[in-house]
This record gives C-alpha cells, structure tokens and sequence, in this order.
C-alpha cells in the first residue's frame, strides 16, 4: 500500500489534468476546514483512479486541491488561526495563515469556470448543497450563471438544497455592529463584522465571473460522508462533460430551502436547548436556545434550524433559522 500523501503547511498540493480538446475549467477543493476531511479522502481516490487508467479526461481541464488549509487539516481543527472560508480575498499584507493561503487560492479558482467545494458537518443531519443567489444585478452577490448553478446542484446527489447565504450572514454581520459598536478590538472581531466576512470560496468564484456549489456531504464523523463526496466528484465531471461517461439525471424530488436569520453565540454559558440535527423542523415559538442571563431564543416562524453549533465560540455564528423557498430550480444550463 502507497504512503498517505503529505500536506506540509508552507505549501498547497495541486494536482491539475488539462485534456487536448476544450471544455469547461472544474476546481475541486477538500478540507477548506481542517477537520472536514470526506473531500480529501474522496479526491484522492479519484486521483488514484486517473492514475490506474479508470478515469481519462476527454475535455476540458479538472484541478484538484485535496487540502485547501494544510495547518487546520494538520491540527485536526477547522481553522489554522482563523475561518479560511469568510473574508476570502487576496490581501497584500497578509496577517495570517489564512490570508497567506487566499493569496494562492483566490488567483487559482479566478482561473477556472465552476468550483465544487466539498464539506463536512459539526451537528447530525444528511448532506445538502448550498447555491447562490438567481441571476442579478445587485451591489451584494451580481450573478449570471444561476441555471448551470442549479443544474449542477441538482446532480450531485443530495435532494435537499439550500439558498439566502450571503444575504442572511450580511444582516448578521449587520446585527454584530450594533451590538459591539465601539468594542471593536482584536482582529477576529474586526473580520466578524467587516461587511465581506460571509464571502468564501463559493462567493469568490462568483464575483471572478464562474459559478459554484458548496457540498456539505454529511457529519464529521459519518464513514458515508468520503462516499458523498466521491459521488459528487465523479457526477460533476460527467455532467460537465470532461470525461466520457454517462450524464446524471437531475433530482426533480429536490427540497429547497431558504436561509432567513443567523444568532451568534454572545457568551459561553449560552447552550442550545437540546442536540439539535440540521434542517430538524421547527414550530413557531418553539425554544432554540437559551442564553447565559436565562433569554430564550424561539423560532420566529414554522421553519428549520441549520448548522446549529454547541461548540460554536462567543462572538461568532451559532445556528441558523430557514424557511422553504418558493424558487423553481432550473435543470438545464450551459455548463459555460
């Protein structure tokens, strides 16, 4: 058996195919999060298979980067010093590992046409996609590419589909300014409350002009988690036509959800009620969370709680509250 490839920190492993005949340019990234490891594990299989002649690639160009933070992948944590995946952007005075990290990063993803970034989870709960926004013009998120967006989410695998990131972590970053006001200090509190906080690596291909669906392929800990994100990879590169295989249908059994509202955790006393799975239903006034003076937080609506955290650290996001969307996802769209 071949050694466990090697991820120094100092440097980022990218394994790039360019095929002779044009296609789509597809970067494939894994462990943007330390911890969150099934995108490593499932892009290197799929590597090995390019290498033992399983796979050939017919058209187009596939980059792969099986650990996108190397020092968070080698500390088994999400982060190196801080959340790689908000406030991406090439920066000339680089204070951190992350930063040092986004000034390879972002010039590589503004290369390519689509990106699959593939996730793990901290809570219980089954995989799901996150897209952006539907074709605009607005000042937060402009985006033309919403239907070849779509029709890559709905191949991937998972039927539940998720929209309103941007946009719900905007007005929380909107929430943290009048809540610390002038208590605005250290540089983790700085960068939770710059209005480009909820930019990540999704976000930042669309701003260069491609499009982009985020995988969350199931709980840290869930061995199918590696096999999510490995079927994704392989239905990725069929849809798009790089390699010569046999298209996947689109789910049209999809649930789409909205994201509406974030809550941070303000205090370390502060506790979610019960151990929450993402997308558990919620009723109207039902109780979430409760906080370190005794406060309750309640569902505003009949809706669902995402991403809820019990780990989460004070000042940043702890759970998030969604509704059902009304908007109709496309099947079909130019892959670009």
């Amino acid at each position: 058996m071949s050694a466990q490839p090697a991820y120094p920190s100092g440097a980022l492993r990218v394994h790039a195919l360019r095929a002779l005949a044009r296609g789509p340019k597809l970067i494939v990234l894994g462990a943007v999060h330390g911890n969150e490891t099934c995108g490593t594990r499932a892009i290197e299989r799929v590597l090995a298979e390019f290498d033992a002649g399983a796979w050939s690639l017919a058209r187009g160009s596939v980059t792969f980067v099986p650990v996108t933070n190397p020092l968070a992948y080698q500390r088994n944590q999400r982060a190196g010093e801080r959340n790689l995946n908000r406030n991406l952007r090439p920066n000339d005075n680089p204070l951190d590992n992350e930063d040092r990290i986004a000034n390879v990063l972002c010039p590589l993803l503004a290369e390519h046409d689509v990106l699959l970034d593939l996730h793990s989870y901290q809570s219980p709960g089954e995989p799901f996609a996150l897209i952006g926004p539907p074709d605009n013009h607005g000042s937060l998120e402009p985006f033309a590419h919403a239907a070849a967006e779509e029709a890559l989410a709905l191949r991937l695998g998972p039927r539940r589909i998720v929209e309103g990131w941007l946009e719900t972590y905007a007005a929380g970053v909107a929430n943290r300014l009048r809540r610390l006001g002038a208590q605005l200090s250290a540089r983790a509190q700085l960068l939770n409350t710059d209005a480009s906080y909820g930019i990540g690596t999704t976000e930042y291909m669309r701003s260069r002009g491609g499009y982009a669906v985020t995988l969350e392929c199931g709980r840290h800990t869930d061995p199918q988690a590696d096999e999510v994100a490995y079927r994704a990879i392989r239905a990725t590169l069929a849809h798009l036509g790089l390699v010569d295989e046999p298209a996947p249908a689109a789910r049209a059994d999809y649930e789409l959800l909205c994201l509406n509202e974030v809550s941070d955790r303000l205090h370390a006393d502060d506790r979610l009620v019960r151990e929450w799975s993402s997308f558990q239903p919620l009723r109207a006034g039902e109780t979430i969370a409760q906080r370190a003076d005794g406060a309750e937080l309640r569902a505003p609506d009949d809706g669902f709680i995402v991403f809820p955290n019990p780990n989460a650290l004070p000042g940043n996001e702890w759970f998030y509250f969604a509704r059902r969307s009304a908007r109709r996802l496309r099947a079909q769209g130019a892959a670009r």
